[in-house]
């Protein structure tokens, strides 16, 4: 079943705002990719049953080898569910021949008013054995910092 991975952080903009960037294309393509990675949307799809395919690049592989290939990770990712602006849960399976990152792990992005800003928690459940915890979560936790910097600029 894997396990349940969390980040959290409080964002100086409005939900509906913090939501709108869960689901522009340019936007994810700036925010997503953690520190140290760059991404491309090659698909893009945004309603319930759709999804995207994106293409995250490592600046620097040496320490960090890809998932897919030496310096890349690539994701297929299904919207599950969509609730403005509330929710976004996505169903995302790696690209990947080692069986330690294989399965759906499930991403939900929960968006509550916090005074004049939105508390964003992400939640990874199912996460593939084959990706470290402490390292996730620091991921995540990178990628909220860039939308927060993302929609707290646009604001």
């Amino acid at each position: 079943m894997g396990r349940t991975d969390r980040a959290s952080r409080v964002i100086a903009a409005p939900p509906a705002t913090v939501y709108a960037a869960l689901l522009d294309r340019k936007s994810l393509e700036a925010w997503l990719p953690p520190d140290g990675m760059r991404g491309r949307v090659e698909q893009w799809d945004p309603r319930p049953g759709g999804g995207f395919r994106m293409v995250l690049t490592y600046l620097d592989p040496a320490d960090s080898p890809g998932k897919t290939s030496d310096a890349t990770d690539v994701v297929d990712v299904e919207f599950a569910a969509l609730v403005p602006p509330e929710r976004v849960v996505q169903r995302a399976v790696f690209e990947a021949d080692d069986p330690s990152y294989a399965g759906t792990m499930t991403m939900t992005w929960h968006l509550a008013a916090a005074g004049d800003g939105t508390e964003v928690t992400v939640t990874a459940s199912g996460v593939p054995p084959g990706i470290d915890q402490a390292v996730h979560e620091a991921g995540m936790a990178s990628s909220l910092a860039n939308l927060a910097a993302c929609v707290e600029a646009a604001d």
